[in-house]
């Protein structure tokens, strides 16, 4: 006789499945897509409520940092298209092209964006453009799921013309008398509120607070861009340090 189990220990028990491959043999890219999959249209509105309202600000710092003469401008994981919306929003003139490795995302993408707004299904290591085709680029929390980061940079670098401008936002890990309560939350707090919204939520909670500290203790960030040919490198941490913009120019 088959033994039954609630769909609470079924989620429970595919979570730790994910979890293990991450450790184990899946690239930090397969582990994106399973664990991004499942978060579906809500995305946008459980970020912001678990950022406590901070991640569409940053959104909106990151493209600022994109000059309105950049009229052509290609957003890399740009998921549910939130980045590449404001982008087309800024810029009557600008058409976004927004590329992204999960289906599901791109879905949510499609049914909102408008008419100057193409979605591509794609990967940031390699993507299906031409040098030098585009203004400018941005991305957002794309780094910390790719297996290497140095390519990856000089690959995003290809496809931008001389002169124009990369972007990023990412997470971070403030200094300071900041650290201990980013790390109460990060340990205690993201977990139950991802919890509270449902099993993907709930594993994305569990796992970002490592996936961070240990991103930005492996990875030199200003000299990862510097050695992919990117100058002028600049950055401003937000929301006391959770967050973090970077902008430079292709040379």
């Amino acid at each position: 006789m088959p033994v039954m189990c609630s769909p609470g220990a079924a989620n429970d028990e595919a979570a730790s499945e994910i979890r293990s491959r991450s450790s184990a043999s899946a690239t930090r890219p397969a582990y994106a897509r399973e664990l991004f999959a499942p978060l579906g249209p809500p995305y946008d509105r459980y970020a912001r409520l678990l950022s406590f309202g901070q991640d569409p600000r940053w959104r909106r710092f990151l493209v600022s940092r994109i000059p309105p003469s950049a009229l052509r401008v290609l957003d890399v994981a740009t998921g549910t298209g939130a980045v590449a919306i404001e982008l087309a929003h800024a810029v009557p003139e600008r058409t976004v092209v927004g590329i992204d490795q999960s289906p599901e995302m791109l879905a949510v993408a499609r049914a909102r964006a408008g008419e100057r707004i193409e979605l591509v299904d794609g990967r940031a290591e390699a993507l299906p453009f031409a040098d030098a085709e585009f203004d400018a680029l941005t991305f957002t929390y794309l780094l910390r799921y790719v297996d290497d980061p140095a390519a990856t940079m000089r690959e995003l670098a290809r496809v931008v013309r001389p002169g124009g401008t990369i972007a990023m936002l990412e997470f971070a890990v403030p200094r300071g008398v900041w650290r201990p309560l980013w790390e109460l939350y990060v340990r205690f707090g993201l977990p139950l509120a991802g919890a509270a919204v449902s099993p993907g939520w709930r594993e994305v909670g569990r796992f970002l607070g490592g996936s961070i500290r240990e991103f930005h203790a492996r990875v030199p960030l200003e000299a990862l861009w510097h050695d992919a040919g990117i100058a002028n490198v600049r950055s401003r941490r937000l929301s006391l340090g959770g967050g973090v913009v970077l902008w430079g120019t292709r040379g």
